[in-house]
């Protein structure tokens, strides 16, 4: 049997899955997919799991069931190319002819001293578990500071105000205004939103040291009762330290074909792989869509083609609250409680194409 091993259950192997199972795998092929947990997390609502305004199991979503698909569970620790070998923290060695890589990222600090030791974050379930029992532990009038403007920091901030009216809450950004680089009737909409509902941004900030319960903007110190950090992202630790060409964020350069550049057996999606578009469960997606199709033709024997096709992304769909949020979707702007209910509308058809996979 050909083995296919999966890195990682995020968006980019779900969306593996989904199109390989139940009926387009070849029967010579089996599948092992390998992930830290016995279950697929919706990391986009990673959010409002650490506000306090969804439940753990609002945000887990199961993995299919195939009789040729093998799970296991743990922490991959390295992949050995030469023997074609995944060796997992436990000492589990896992075999593959191909492989797939989607274990996302992690936070990317920028060498500001304290911020990984002194900062809550919502990377993964599990911290984002740790960031709510702290978060909805605080005392009334506590002051929670969250760096990092970004669609997280935007939907963490607006969430915890709705969970918490008791807060004080401080949203740093980098940038004159919020995402600056989309249209400015989408940041002002998104700045009255917080002005409203007396979320305090700072703009034009730049977080040079953080301390237990201290944060240093510029010459400034601001006390915080916990600090959330939502400023960047990279490729996980391993992915980080692979023996392969990497773009100037360590993540690998693949070929079209979303393959290694000297191993056309392993692919790299999502975050994990270098790409001019911003990293998002939707690229994810694509990638893994076009990985399945290269997959298909290799294992059949097929000649590929020439030329992949670019991918496109749609925009994206934020959240400020349960009532409202935004869309910004073929250079059209839509916000308020439309915005919301679309949002609202395509988690639950993600939840109900994966659970009827």
């Amino acid at each position: 049997m050909k083995k296919l091993v999966l890195l990682g259950g995020g968006y980019g192997n779900m969306r593996v899955l989904l199109r390989l199972l139940p009926n387009n795998l070849p029967l010579d092929t089996e599948i092992t997919l390998i992930d830290r947990a016995p279950f697929h997390s919706l990391k986009t609502e990673f959010y409002a799991l650490a506000a306090g305004t969804s439940t753990d199991k609002e945000v887990r979503v199961a993995f299919p069931e195939h009789d040729r698909l093998k799970k296991v569970y743990g922490e991959v620790v390295r992949v050995d190319r030469e023997e074609k070998v995944v060796y997992l923290e436990d000492g589990h060695v896992v075999e593959y002819d191909d492989l797939v890589i989607g274990l996302g990222c992690e936070d990317k600090y920028h060498g500001v001293p304290g911020a990984a030791e002194n900062t809550y974050s919502i990377q993964t379930i599990a911290k984002s578990r740790s960031t709510f029992e702290k978060l909805c532990g605080l005392a009334p009038g506590s002051t929670v500071a969250i760096v990092g403007a970004g669609l997280s920091g935007i939907e963490l901030a607006s969430e915890l105000r709705e969970s918490r009216a008791d807060l004080n809450i401080k949203l740093f950004d980098r940038s004159h205004r919020i995402l600056r680089d989309f249209p400015e009737k989408l940041s002002n909409y998104i700045k009255s939103w917080f002005e409203k509902h007396d979320v305090d941004v700072i703009a034009q900030s730049n977080i040079t040291r953080v301390e237990p319960n201290l944060l240093y903007n510029h010459d400034q110190v601001i006390e915080a009762d916990a600090i959330v950090w939502t400023a960047g992202v990279q490729p996980v630790k391993i992915v980080r330290e692979m023996e392969v060409e990497k773009d100037k964020f360590d993540r690998p350069i693949v070929t079209q074909y979303f393959n290694l550049l000297d191993d056309e057996h392993i692919y790299v999606i999502g975050d994990c792989a270098s790409s001019e578009l911003p990293p998002t469960a939707q690229l994810a997606e694509e990638q893994a869509e076009r990985v399945v199709k290269v997959l298909k033709m290799r294992w059949s024997g097929g000649t590929l083609p020439e030329t992949m096709p670019d991918i496109k992304l749609k925009g994206f769909m934020g959240s400020l609250g349960k009532k409202q949020g935004f869309v910004y979707l073929a250079d059209t702007t839509v916000t308020g409680r439309i915005a919301r209910l679309m949002k609202s509308g395509l988690l639950w058809m993600y939840k109900y194409q994966n659970h009827n996979s």
